[in-house]
Order: structure tokens, then C-alpha cells, then sequence
């Protein structure tokens, strides 16, 4: 079963909405499952230096109280998954052009999983900066690639047309918001769904394999 995630590496639903993609495959380990990811810039606009996340987040939601409330939110949902967000401790809203980047050629080495949850973690967690070059290739190396080739292809322009496009590409899509997740190119779902959505549409996927074998 392929399943296509569309994500922002700053976006703490998503990293909610990966936790329960993950509950409902530990209840059907017996689905063979290949997974992309795919970039969505929730700030396109963001500086490439970023921005202080305080006064970025008090302006884009009106005012610090109002930010403060949202995120404690965000950060009760993240409880309820057993995540652990540490808002406070992040300084810098980044752009996240390069993070995408780096999962791109993450997905060239099977690695893709392996770090986008090191990015969450990072920057969830550890308030460390994604739009920092030693951030990234920090993360790729703990995941097992090749971190002086990820510096290396940081410094240049490699595939920064390419992600902004698969960014356009999902807008043009009808993606508005994520994460945005779609199975066996042909079901979506919208949002940090919980497990019990994920396992009827994997349900129905197999019970329409059953009717048709041939199906692809």
C-alpha cells in the first residue's frame, strides 16, 4: 500500500497526524506499506534567515496570548500521542525550503522516515533552527546518510525548483492545509485524523483488492 504524506517539517499536526498514521499500522502489521513524503511550505513568504518565532507568531495569530493558547492546544493534543512539545525553546520560525530538500534526497538513500522524525524531533523538542545548514546536515548524518554530501548540495541551488514546484503542484491539487495524507493514489485524508480513519480506508482498500485482485 503506498501512502503519499504531504507535510511541513514546522507543522506540529503533522508530526500529531504521523503518530497516528503509526498507531493504526502497529494494529495491521501485516500491511506492506511504502511511505513519501512529500513539502508544502506552510510560509512560503518566510525570509530564508527566518524570523524570531515570538514576534512571528504573535503577528500571525494576532497577538502572544493568543499564540500561547493555540499552541498549549497543539501541545495537549501532542500529550494525548505521547509527544512531548517543547514550544518555548524554539527562537526562530525558519523557512523550510532546505529541510525539504534534504528529505528529497533522503527518499534516494530509503531514509525518508528516518529523517523527517529526527527533523520533528529537532525542532519540536530540541528547538533547534531547520533553516541552520549544520542543523540539517546534523540530522542527516544521525540518520544514516552522507552529511558532508548533504552540506555539499546545500550549498548550491540542487532541487530548490523542484520542491517549490511539488509544493505548487499540491496546491494546484486542492491542498490547503496539512498534513494531507493520500493512500493508494486514490483516498485522502485531511488533517491529524485519528487511527480509526486510517484503518477504514485501509479496510476498504483491501476489501476492494479482494473484489478485484488485478486492481493496482
Amino acid at each position: 500500500m503506498k501512502i503519499d504524506i504531504v507535510s511541513d517539517t514546522v507543522c506540529p499536526w503533522c508530526l500529531i497526524g504521523k503518530r497516528k498514521l503509526e498507531e493504526a499500522l502497529k494494529q495491521r502489521p501485516d500491511l506492506d506499506v511504502e511511505i513519501t513524503w512529500h513539502p508544502f511550505q506552510l510560509h512560503p513568504d518566510m525570509p530564508l534567515e527566518g524570523a524570531d518565532r515570538k514576534e512571528f507568531t504573535a503577528k500571525k495569530f494576532g497577538s502572544a496570548e493568543r499564540a500561547k493558547e493555540l499552541y498549549q492546544n497543539v501541545a495537549n493534543a501532542g500529550s494525548a500521542v505521547g509527544l512531548d512539545f517543547a514550544f518555548s525553546e524554539i527562537k526562530r520560525a525558519p523557512n523550510t525550503l532546505n529541510s525539504h530538500r534534504v528529505i528529497r534526497w533522503a527518499d534516494g538513500a530509503g531514509l525518508q522516515n528516518e529523517v523527517v522524525e529526527i527533523l520533528f524531533r529537532k525542532f519540536f523538542m530540541d528547538g533547534e533552527d531547520l533553516g541552520d545548514v549544520e542543523v540539517l546536515v546534523s540530522a542527516a548524518d544521525e540518520a544514516g546518510m552522507d552529511g558532508e554530501l548533504v552540506r555539499e548540495l546545500l550549498a548550491s541551488d540542487r532541487d530548490m525548483e523542484l520542491v517549490s514546484k511539488e509544493d505548487q503542484q499540491a496546491r494546484e491539487m486542492g491542498v490547503s492545509g496539512v498534513p494531507f495524507f493520500i493512500l493508494d493514489n486514490k483516498y485522502a485524508l485531511s488533517g491529524a485524523q485519528d487511527s480509526s480513519a486510517f484503518l477504514q480506508v485501509f479496510d476498504k482498500i483491501e476489501a476492494e483488492l479482494t473484489q478485484d485482485p488485478a486492481a493496482i
